[in-house]
């Protein structure tokens, strides 16, 4: 009896743990957009219990636990999801919605219109200081090697980046987000000034051809965004030299790595170089050039960055040209240019806000002096005189509202006085342009993203305000594809040297729509954009003065009638994987454009605007040989070209087109070589590489326009100062090995 009594309690506790430890079936399906999502982890939190979902989102598994417990479902693409459950002895079915988890590494970027080259955009990274460098034609230059992309027009015969159917001056260029005034160095009619600045003093670049942020302004067609290196990795000193030019400078780092300052000092002479080439341009004096910068960085423990850079120039030359004019043999221009600039910017970072300041002055003086020569004598001197300072502030504070979406907003002011002196004209003009803008970077998820702004100026000389709205849309169509979309209302003041007698104008204005479609993978990037330009209110001139044996009009604006348009398709492919240690891209643009503004009788198309433009640049280094070997290839459908006259109409004088016609097409071949001797040194000391560079190596004679007499009886081709020119030169860094940066240049 005992004995039974014992099988039957042990039955029971058999039972009741049985009971307890009986398996319960958890299933369900996760699904993201209604679709089921596979390789979701879903797990009983704090158990070792859980699976993982299949290609449907289907999911299973069972457990033994009882009450009340978690459900996780986790994935990195996607935010962590729990549910609540109560687990009894009945199976359980549980479904799950998924939400994108957004991050900067996936998020759709909006790029309408822009292409960005920065530390944050190094895998899709275009034009870094080692692409300009390396681009064959480029010299060096940031604006050279803009020409390059799809949007610029290939103009030669003066400075300034001409987008999609704008003129030079209706292109910004900023520095850590102060404007630059006098980007480019003085010159003489008929040939471009230079880049100022140093490319190695930028780290990154966002350059738009359209459609760009709110927190810039006063540029009706594009503007370029630069940011300035950071402290140094290390301390160094280089030493570059050429027959053309002489440089040398340094960069000193703190032990600390807290601070660093430096300076470079250079001058330029083209006088050996006429020896050896034959130039198209007579000059009378040489062109020459000083030059020196001077810059300090300081990083406190609390955040703050300061950044100041100063640098100063002078250059001069003299240009002697076969006169146009009856009764004289010669032209003669002289000029002498002077220019500082100083940059100084603060960022400092408090929690989620970020507030970066940037205060910049500049003086620029262009002193011309024309004359004419007859049997050796000179006579008819005039002399053009301009002079300007300008201060720009701005200050930004933004707030990051999570890891893609953040507002920002802020103030600018842009202060100008110039004097002009030619003649019977002499003018002084002052102008405080007061901004105000706000901007918002909306991330609804890593599939769709919006950029919201707004901006609104004020400008003392005209007493006239607006408002500019700018919006832009993304939106990633699948893996590697996306598209993007940008609407925006873009003013200008009139250009100020046209501005020589009393007028009621009003800001120049420009609306641009933009539509992008862009596949972007690992070593490859292909963009495919349409525009199209609005412009209004553009200013209307009339001549006032000549100066003689130059056919150079002083002109002055006199209402803002001018009109146009501009619109066309682009396209861009980068491709650094297909060849092994090969980058290489191409650039086409398609431009239709018309204007009716400046002295222009009707609408025509701008002289400036190609209709069609190709380009394409390959790069390549040769380890075994130490040896870098970059080609470019530019062709530009010839651009219209007028000559322009006025004439008396019954008591009222008009102006009508006495000369027209079509350039002959431009094409330009170059070639260039990096040579680095110390190449696979170990624990290198210094840097050298050798560079021979050799521009329009076919030594096609390319026209830039024409010049006309006065009465347009006689004509004289605008051509490059040189149609083939050759480079030699050798750069040394001691105390900083950039070898492979020269090597890889990002491959």
């Amino acid at each position: 009896m005992k004995m039974q009594i014992q099988k039957l309690l042990f039955l029971i506790a058999l039972l009741s743990f049985a009971t307890i430890f009986a398996q319960v079936k958890i299933t369900g399906k996760v699904t993201y957009r209604n679709k089921g999502v596979s390789e979701i982890n879903v797990t009983l939190k704090d158990t070792y219990d859980g699976a993982t979902t299949d290609a449907n989102g289907n999911f299973s598994f069972e457990t033994s636990e009882k009450g009340n417990h978690v459900l996780t479902f986790t994935h990195p693409k996607y935010n962590d999801v729990e549910k609540q459950i109560l687990i009894e002895n009945q199976d359980i079915s549980v479904n799950a919605e998924l939400k994108e988890q957004i991050n900067e590494i996936d998020a759709v970027v909006i790029s309408a219109g822009s292409i960005e080259a920065s530390d944050k955009k190094r895998a899709t990274a275009l034009l870094t200081p080692i692409d300009i460098y390396t681009t064959a034609g480029a010299d060096g230059q940031i604006s050279s090697a803009l020409n390059y992309l799809p949007g610029v027009q290939k103009v030669g015969e003066t400075e300034g980046l001409f987008i999609r159917g704008g003129t030079g001056t209706e292109f910004k260029i900023f520095m850590d987000g102060s404007l630059i005034n006098n980007y480019f160095s003085n010159s003489v009619p008929g040939i471009a000034g230079r880049d100022r600045f140093n490319t190695s003093l930028f780290k990154g670049n966002v350059f738009s051809s359209g459609g760009y942020s709110a927190l810039y302004g006063q540029a009706l067609s594009g503007a370029l965004m630069l940011e300035s290196v950071d402290l140094p990795d290390q301390s160094s000193y280089d030493l570059g030299i050429s027959p053309i030019f002489l440089s040398g400078g340094f960069q000193k780092l703190s032990e600390d790595k807290n601070h660093s300052y430096g300076a470079t000092l250079g001058y330029s002479l083209l006088s050996l170089m006429q020896n050896v080439f034959d130039f198209n341009t007579d000059f009378i004096d040489a062109p020459q050039g000083l030059n020196g910068d001077a810059n300090f960085r300081i990083k406190t423990k609390s955040g703050v960055f300061f950044k100041y850079y100063g640098m100063f120039d002078t250059n001069k030359m003299g240009v002697k040209s076969e006169s146009l004019e009856p009764g004289y043999d010669f032209a003669l221009v002289r000029l002498k240019g002077k220019n500082t600039y100083h940059n100084l910017s603060f960022k400092q970072k408090f929690g989620r806000y970020l507030l970066n300041t940037a205060a910049s002055y500049s003086y620029n003086k262009s002193d011309l002096n024309f004359s004419t020569e007859t049997h050796d004598q000179e006579s008819d001197k005039t002399r053009l005189l301009t002079d300007g300072n300008y201060i720009n502030f701005k200050a930004v504070l933004e707030r990051k509202i999570n890891k893609i979406s953040a507002v920002r907003g802020g103030i600018e002011l842009n202060n100008a006085e110039e004097k002009l002196n030619f003649e019977n004209v002499n003018k002084s003009y002052k102008d405080l342009i007061s901004s105000v803008f706000a901007e918002t970077d909306l991330g609804f998820s890593n599939h769709f993203s919006a950029k919201i702004g707004v901006r609104a100026e004020n400008s003392s000389f005209l007493n006239k305000s607006n408002i500019a709205p700018r919006l832009a849309l993304a939106y990633r169509l699948a893996k590697d594809w996306t598209t993007s979309f940008a609407y925006g209302l873009f003013y200008q003041n009139p250009e100020s040297k046209y501005i020589n007698g009393p007028a009621d104008l009003d800001f120049q204005k420009s609306q641009h729509y933009i539509f992008q479609v862009q596949r972007t993978s690992d070593g490859r990037s292909l963009r495919l954009e349409a525009f199209y330009k609005k412009y209004d209110d553009l200013i209307k001139v009339k001549n006032i003065a000549n100066v003689s044996g130059q056919n150079q009009p002083v002109q002055s604006a006199v209402n803002n009638n001018g009109y146009g348009y501009a619109k066309g398709l682009e396209l861009f492919w980068r491709d650094k994987k297909t060849f092994e240690n090969i980058d290489y891209w191409i650039s086409y643009s398609f431009l239709d454009s018309k204007r009716d503004f400046m002295n222009y009788p009707v609408s025509l198309k701008p002289n400036f605007a190609s209709e069609h433009t190709l380009s394409a640049v390959a790069k390549r280094f040769i380890p075994e040989w130490k040896l870098g070997v970059n080609l470019s290839y530019t062709y530009a459908k010839g651009r219209p070209y007028y000559d322009i006259a006025t004439k008396d109409v019954s008591g009222e004088m008009v102006n009508y087109t006495r000369n027209e016609g079509r350039l002959k097409d431009y094409n330009a071949l170059n070639l260039s070589f990096n040579y680095l001797p110390n190449l696979g040194k170990k624990d290198a000391k210094a840097f050298m590489v050798f560079v021979l560079s050799v521009s329009n190596v076919l030594g096609t004679k390319n026209i830039y326009g024409y010049n006309f007499s006065q009465n347009g009886a006689r004509s004289s081709a605008v051509v490059p100062p040189v149609n083939t020119f050759v480079f030699v030169g050798a750069f040394i860094s001691f105390g900083v090995d950039k070898t492979q940066d020269a090597i890889n240049n990002n491959l």
